[in-house]
Parts: structure tokens; sequence; C-alpha cells
């Protein structure tokens, strides 16, 4: 690889670790008014699905329409966005935002012992370890020493863990069974339509509706350029992990949870004790030990 090509991926790599760590602090914006998660997580499905219609438009592709195609696409909609999502809009409205990036980062730690129980993998004492030091960052954010509101210190961790197991569930399910026969962006692309759909009654029948009429604030903003972030933030990183592959991809994990942190401080003005500072390092130490293996489908590695 010659230097100028080796300085274009890290430069794609780091955009697409910056990009993403700004979604949690995004995310904590767009609840601040008070909207339900439905109406939220709609909004983003929506616009995530133009965003990536333009980029297939781009590409002359279309999503083929099978039974199968869409039984993926369900699928992929419910565990990778509905229930992830729901919990992320949940817990950040009582956690904060640098807090949640860390937590993020423990998807690849979670789906290192799914991936046993699938058989998809064979016992190793380093990544064993890298579990443990992943669960090890979670109870120590738990803590009271970690300085969190009493009211939202373990329980809110805990269901805030929701989201990174799921990303891990979903990352399993395409490993083991593979996309339907679509690309990564066509997956999304078709998990985003379908998961507007799903969701949409349920806005409705919870009075979650965001009207797109109304003023939109500081929170409806962001949650537009969160959502349009991570649209082509995931294409961007779909490109790296063929262009790259995926081992030098999943490397984004550890600037997305530094960039979160910073975007935190920065946007929120939050600010961490020394245990959370130690929680941060051993999980940032437990998803080195679990690297994934050389030639792993990109498509496993999705950030959320």
């Amino acid at each position: 690889m010659n230097p100028p090509h080796r300085f274009l991926l890290l430069g794609v790599l780091l955009t697409l670790g910056i990009g993403w760590g700004s979604t949690q602090s995004l995310g904590k914006i767009a609840v601040s008014s008070g909207h339900g998660f439905f109406g939220l997580i709609f909004w983003q499905l929506v616009i995530g699905a133009l965003v990536l219609g333009a980029v297939q438009a781009v590409r002359w592709r279309g999503v083929p329409l099978t039974r199968r195609t869409l039984a993926f696409g369900a699928l992929i909609a419910l565990i990778g966005t509905l229930i992830p999502n729901s919990a992320f809009y949940i817990s950040v409205a009582h956690l904060p935002a640098g807090i949640m990036s860390i937590l993020i980062s423990t998807v690849p730690i979670l789906a290192f012992p799914l991936a046993l129980l699938l058989g998809m993998e064979r016992f190793s004492a380093l990544r064993l370890l890298g579990l443990a030091c992943g669960l090890t960052g979670v109870v120590l954010i738990a803590l009271p020493q970690a300085g969190l509101p009493a009211e939202t210190r373990a329980g809110w961790v805990l269901f805030a863990m929701i989201g990174p197991l799921f990303y891990a569930i979903e990352g399993n399910v395409v490993a083991r069974w593979g996309t339907a026969g679509l690309d990564p962006v066509q997956a999304m692309l078709a998990a985003s339509v379908i998961g507007a759909v799903m969701v949409l009654p349920l806005t409705l029948a919870s009075g979650q509706w965001i009207d797109p009429a109304q003023s939109w604030g500081a929170p409806e903003q962001a949650l537009i350029l969160s959502s349009v972030i991570h649209a082509f933030m995931y294409a961007g990183y779909v490109w790296l992990a063929r262009t790259a592959g995926a081992v030098f991809a999943t490397q984004t994990s550890y600037v997305v949870t530094a960039a979160g942190v910073g975007w935190a401080m920065l946007l929120l003005d939050e600010r961490f004790s020394p245990l959370v500072w130690v929680a941060g390092a051993v999980m940032l130490l437990g998803l080195a030990l679990v690297q994934p293996r050389p030639g792993q489908d990109p498509a496993t590695c999705r950030q959320p």
C-alpha cells in the first residue's frame, strides 16, 4: 500500500469515527424536547432511507423485492434498529452521552460469546479476557464512585446495554445466515424502509408523532443531522471495509468511543470522574482483545 493511499484510508477511518461519535450527543439533544422514542426512530429511518436511496440511485442499483429480502429487512429493522434504538433514546435521557459512547464499545465484546454459542468462533482465552474487560468496565460505570446520580446509576446503565446486545445479535445473525443476497447498503436501505413502515403505527398509536410542519428547533435539527451522519458514515464504512478489509475498518470502534466522549464534553459540557475514564480504558482494552479475525465479512461489523 503506497503512503498516499494509506493516508487516505486513515483519513476515512478517522472521519467515520469522529462522525459516528457525534451521534450519541446529537441523540441526547434530540430527546431533550420530550419527543417520544417511536417518533424519533420513525424520522431517523425515513431520513436514512432517503439518504441511502440517493446513494443507490448514484450507484444505479435497486433493491430486489422478494419474500426472502423482505423477511431479512424486517428482521434487521427489528433487531438492528427498533429495539436497540428504542433502548438508546430511553436511556440517553437518563445517562450522559459520553457514558453511552463508552457503553457502545461493548458491541464487538458481546458479539464474541454469541458467536461461540452459534459455533462460528473457537474458544480463545485472550478474547474471553476481552469479554471480562468489557463487563468490568460496565460494572465500574455502575459503581457509586463513578459519579452518576443515584437514581440513574445501575438500572439505566444495564438498560442501556440492551442496544449493544442487540447490535451484537444482529452482527451474528448476518454472519451466520447472510444478507439474503443484498449488499450492505441495499440491506440497510431495505431495513430502513421496512422499519419505517413497522414503526409508523406504533408512533401514531402512542401519540408520539412528530409533525414535520412544526417549527424545528435544536432537538429536531439534531435528529436530522444524526440521521444523515449515520447514513453517510455507514455507506463510508462499507466502502472502507471493502477497500481496506474488515479488520482495518473495525478500528473505527476506538475512534467512535473516544470521539463520542469528546463530543459530549464539547457539545454538552459533560465531565466525568476518574473511575469513568478507567472504565473507558478497560473497555477499549477489551475491544482490542476481541478484534475480528482476518477475512471476516464486513457486514458483521456494522456500527450503531
